[in-house]
C-alpha cells in the first residue's frame, strides 16, 4: 500500500465515554490517498470497474451541549475498482459551517439533541437551528458527487474521481435540498424534495443530466412534516406525508419535539414526474413511519412501492444503555422502532391502498440493483444491527419474487457499512455483482472493504481489502460504475 497524508485539520475535540463518540463512532481527522491497497482474503475481481463512496460522521470540534451522531462532519470515503485493483481516498465535505468551524477552532452550532438557543450563530435547514454538515447521503450525479444533510442543506459538489471540493450545486433552491435524492440512472435524472416550517411545506424537484433545474413544484401539505425519502418509477416520483412530525403546541414555542399521531394516515402523493401541483394524486394507508424506501414499478393500474415500514416511529428509550442516552438511543435502534420490509400498492385509477408485509425480520437501510431503479425488480439488500447502537452486523439478500432470504453475519465487534450493489462489467441478470461495504473492526482497530458474490451471497466475502485507517460510522453510501460517472447515465 502507497501511503500519502494530508495536513490534518484543526480540532478542539476531548477524549469522551459518548456512545457516539468512541468505539465504532470515534471520529476519524486524518486524510489520505493510498494506492494498491492490500488484500487480506481472497482476490480482488476484476469483473468490476467503478467507485464505493461512503458518507460517515465525525465530530471536528467539542459540542457546544449534548451530542447527536447526525451532528458530526462529513467525511466522504472513496474506493476504486479497477483492472482487479483497488485504491483509496477520504476528504472532509467543506461545507460553510464546517469552513467556518476551523476558522474558529471551536463548535459553533448547537445540536439535534439541544434546545434552542444553543448555537452561537443562526442554523440551517428545515429544523431552523442546525449546522448543515451534508453528513447523511451521497449520490452521483451529472459527473459529480453530491452530498446532503437530511434536515435540507445546501448540496456539496465533490469531484467523484479526486474528491476534490467543487462547491454548492447552483441549482439548489432556498428551501435547500434533502437527503435521499434519487438518481434515475437510465435518464440520469435527479430528482430531490425538501422541506420548512412554512407553507407549502414541501417541494419537488427534477435536475437534468445537464445539472439544470428543469422543474420545481410546491407540494402543499397540512403542516410541518419530517419526511426522509422518496421513491420514483418510470413516470411517478412519491412524496409522503406521514403522521411523526414536530408537536404543533410545542413547535409554537420553539420546541422541536416529535411524536406519532396514531389516529392519523400516512399520506403518499404520487406525481408525473414532471407534473404540477395540480397533478398530485394522494393516497392514504395505515399510520407509520418509514426511514428509507426501496424501490418503486409500475404494474398496470398500480404503482407500487416498497420500503420499512416502522411499527413504533417514538420508542420508549432504550433500558440498559448508557446514562443520559436512553432515548437518543431508542430513536437510533431499528429493533425499538421494528422496522419490516412492507410493499404499498397504489391503484391509480380506483385511489385504492392495498398493504402487504414482505418479511418479519427487522431490517433497514435496503439497496437494490440501480439499473432496475424504477422498474420491476426481484432482489434487495438490507442490513440488520444490533441492538440500540445503529450498528450493521448482519448483510441480507431478500428474493422478493420466491419470498426467500439469505444472511451474511459479521463476527462480534465488526460492523458494516450500506453495501449498495456492483454490477459486474457485461452483466445480463439482476443479481450478477458485487455487493460492496467498508467494515469497522473494533476488535482489531482497523477497517476493511468487502466485496460479496450476490449469485453465492451466503457464502460471504470474495475478497477482503485492507484500508489504511479505521472509519467512523455513519449513514449511506453508493456504488457508481465509471461509465456512469464519466456519461451521467447508463447506456440502454
Amino acid at each position: 500500500m502507497k501511503l500519502e497524508r494530508h495536513p490534518p485539520v484543526v480540532t478542539s475535540l476531548k477524549p469522551s465515554n459518548h456512545p457516539y463518540l468512541n468505539g465504532a463512532w470515534t471520529p476519524l481527522h486524518e486524510e489520505v490517498d493510498a494506492e494498491d491497497l492490500d488484500v487480506i482474503e481472497g482476490t480482488i475481481p476484476h469483473d468490476i470497474d467503478g467507485i464505493y463512496f461512503r458518507n460517515t460522521e465525525n465530530q471536528v470540534h467539542q459540542p457546544l451541549g449534548r451530542h447527536h451522531p447526525f451532528d458530526a462532519d462529513a467525511m466522504i470515503h472513496q474506493i476504486s475498482f479497477q483492472a482487479g485493483r483497488a485504491s483509496y481516498r477520504n476528504r472532509f465535505v467543506r461545507t460553510r459551517c464546517f469552513q467556518a468551524e476551523q476558522e474558529a477552532g471551536a463548535s459553533l452550532w448547537g445540536g439535534l439533541a439541544d434546545p434552542a438557543g444553543t448555537s452561537q450563530r443562526p442554523g440551517y435547514g428545515a429544523h431552523g437551528g442546525l449546522k448543515d454538515n451534508a453528513s447523511t447521503d451521497v449520490v452521483v450525479h451529472a459527473g459529480k458527487l453530491l452530498s446532503t444533510f437530511y434536515q435540507c442543506g445546501e448540496a456539496y459538489a465533490i469531484d467523484p474521481q479526486t474528491l476534490e471540493d467543487l462547491g454548492i450545486a447552483p441549482w439548489g433552491p432556498i428551501d435547500g435540498v434533502s437527503a435521499h435524492c434519487k438518481v434515475d440512472e437510465a435518464t440520469g435524472e435527479l430528482l430531490f424534495f425538501n422541506y420548512s416550517k412554512h407553507p407549502p411545506y414541501m417541494h419537488y424537484g427534477v435536475v437534468g443530466v445537464d445539472g439544470k433545474l428543469k422543474s420545481y413544484i410546491p407540494i402543499p401539505l397540512p403542516g410541518p412534516r419530517l419526511p426522509h425519502d422518496m421513491a420514483f418509477s418510470d413516470r411517478y416520483s412519491i412524496l409522503n406525508d406521514l403522521p411523526v412530525f414536530w408537536d404543533p403546541k410545542l413547535l409554537e414555542r420553539g420546541v422541536h419535539a416529535v411524536r406519532f399521531f396514531k389516529d392519523m394516515p400516512s399520506r403518499f402523493g404520487v406525481v408525473p414526474r414532471h407534473g404540477g401541483p395540480d397533478d398530485i394524486q394522494w393516497f392514504e394507508a395505515a399510520p407509520c413511519y418509514i426511514l428509507h424506501f426501496l424501490n418503486a414499478y409500475e404494474e398496470g393500474d398500480e404503482l407500487i412501492l416498497d420500503g420499512y415500514f416502522q411499527e413504533d416511529p417514538t420508542p420508549p428509550p432504550l433500558t440498559g444503555s448508557v446514562e443520559g442516552h436512553e432515548h437518543m438511543m431508542a430513536y437510533l435502534d431499528m429493533h425499538s422502532f421494528r422496522s419490516r420490509l412492507h410493499r404499498w400498492r397504489f391503484n391509480l385509477k380506483t385511489g385504492e391502498t392495498i398493504e402487504q408485509r414482505l418479511g418479519e425480520d427487522t431490517v433497514e437501510f435496503g439497496m437494490m440493483n440501480a439499473r432496475y431503479a424504477g422498474k420491476p425488480y426481484r432482489y434487495a439488500y438490507s442490513v440488520s444491527a444490533k441492538p440500540g447502537w445503529f450498528l450493521f452486523d448482519t448483510f441480507v439478500k431478500h428474493d422478493l419474487q420466491a419470498g426467500t432470504s439469505e444472511t451474511v453475519k459479521l463476527p462480534d465487534g465488526v460492523y458494516a457499512s450500506e453495501a449498495p450493489f456492483a454490477p459486474r462489467i457485461g452483466a445480463v441478470d439482476e443479481d450478477d455483482g458485487y455487493i460492496v461495504s467498508f467494515l469497522i473492526d473494533e476488535n482489531r482497530g482497523t477497517s476493511e472493504c468487502v466485496l460479496i458474490d450476490a449469485k453465492n451471497f451466503a457464502a460471504g466475502p470474495v475478497c477482503r481489502i485492507a484500508l489504511p485507517h479505521k472509519l467512523s460510522s455513519g449513514t449511506h453510501a453508493v456504488w457508481a460504475d465509471r461509465a456512469f460517472i464519466e456519461t451521467g447515465r447508463v447506456a440502454a
